[in-house]
C-alpha cells in the first residue's frame, strides 16, 4: 500500500508518543528501525532490515535489531505477520488490512477487504471459544508476478 508523507510523519510522531508515553529511550537506532518499516512495503524480517539499516549504521548488530522489534511488538508498535517459512515478517500497520502470500515467491501483499472489517457476522462456534479481539484474513496462493512468468 502507497503510503503518504502525511502518513509517514504521523506514525512517526505516534512511535515517539508512544516511547515517551511506555518510559522508552527514543534512541537513533529505534528511530532508524522503525522508520525503515514505516517505509517497508515487503514486511521485512529482521535479517532484512538490518541489511537495510547496516550501511548507515555500522554499529547496529543483528541482535539489537531482533531485541528492538520485539520490544515494539511488545508495546504494539508493530505487526509480526508469519509465514510457511516460519520466517517472522513485520509491519507498522498505518491502515487496517489482510494479507495475501505466495506459495511460489514468499511475498506478502496488503489488501483492504472493507466488508469483511465492517463486520460480518463471526461463526458462533468462534464465539463459543472466547472473546475475539481481532481478526485477520491471510489469502494464500500465487500472485500476478509469478503468474505472468509461467
Amino acid at each position: 500500500m502507497t503510503r503518504t508523507k502525511k502518513q509517514i510523519e504521523a506514525k512517526l510522531s505516534a512511535f515517539e508518543e508512544a516511547c515517551r508515553d511506555a518510559g522508552l529511550k527514543l534512541t537513533h537506532q529505534r528511530l532508524e528501525i522503525y522508520r525503515e518499516l514505516i517505509l517497508s512495503t515487503d514486511h521485512p524480517s529482521a535479517e532484512t532490515l538490518y541489511r537495510r539499516l547496516q550501511r548507515q549504521m555500522p554499529t547496529l548488530s543483528l541482535d539489537t535489531v531482533y531485541r528492538t522489534l520485539a520490544t515494539f511488538e511488545d508495546r504494539d508498535l508493530v505487526a509480526r505477520v508469519e509465514t510457511v517459512e516460519s520466517q517472522a515478517r513485520f509491519e507498522v500497520q498505518l491502515e487496517r488490512h489482510h494479507h495475501f502470500i505466495c506459495d511460489r515467491c514468499h511475498s506478502i501483499i496488503d489488501f483492504v477487504w472493507e466488508k469483511f472489517d465492517e463486520g460480518c457476522a463471526r461463526p458462533s462456534t468462534l464465539e463459543r471459544l472466547g472473546r475475539v479481539s481481532s481478526r485477520n484474513v491471510i489469502a494464500r496462493g500465487i500472485c500476478n508476478s509469478c503468474l505472468e512468468h509461467e
